[in-house]
């Protein structure tokens, strides 16, 4: 016996529409937006799917780094509408519409960024692995007018980023060059 609905002339647009929201039901993905380095964009994650890896794995961005998937060495820091966060411990779906900064958005017109450029003139980096988020803690720190300028302030700020090479002392330098010359922004 046939279902009447099937004669309806609607009825393939209907099955269509249906499998289609099925597809997507059945990949459990949902639509995310996001202004990623100033550029909208327009992707489609899982609900569990971690902010860090969307970025990775689905945008090419590689310059965050997954260091401990824990949220407690700093590697994987980006500012979130230009607030500094662990994007490890981030679900991407609950950052739809806000804008992230990656350590690839600091340039501007080809130029490194002034807290960049700090790091690499006073060397602080050593295999480089922690370098991106230490760098992006270290511009959000010297935008926050409740950090103090003083160094031991400057090491308890950035005390959430690891460097296991040891270069602590001259990222302070750095940050310290950034801040004196007036190049934090």
């Amino acid at each position: 016996m046939t279902n009447p609905r099937d004669n309806h002339p609607h009825a393939g647009l209907l099955a269509d529409s249906l499998a289609n929201s099925s597809v997507e039901a059945a990949a459990g993905t949902r639509a995310l937006q996001l202004i990623v380095n100033g550029v909208e964009r327009r992707l489609r994650v899982t609900p569990n799917a971690v902010l860090l890896d969307v970025l990775r794995d689905q945008l090419g961005l590689t310059g965050t780094k997954k260091g401990c998937d824990h949220g407690q060495c700093g590697a994987c820091t980006l500012h979130v509408n230009g607030v500094a966060i662990n994007s490890c411990l981030s679900l991407a779906i609950m950052h739809d519409g806000d804008e992230i900064t990656t350590v690839e958005g600091l340039e501007r017109n080809g130029e490194l960024h002034p807290v960049q450029e700090a790091f690499w003139e006073h060397d602080a980096y050593q295999c480089g692995y922690c370098t991106a988020g230490q760098v992006m803690s270290a511009v959000a720190i010297l935008k926050d007018v409740r950090i103090g300028s003083d160094d031991a302030s400057v090491r308890e700020a950035m005390s959430g980023n690891i460097c296991r090479c040891g270069a602590y002392k001259n990222i302070v330098a750095a940050i310290q060059s950034a801040r004196k010359t007036g190049r934090a922004d």
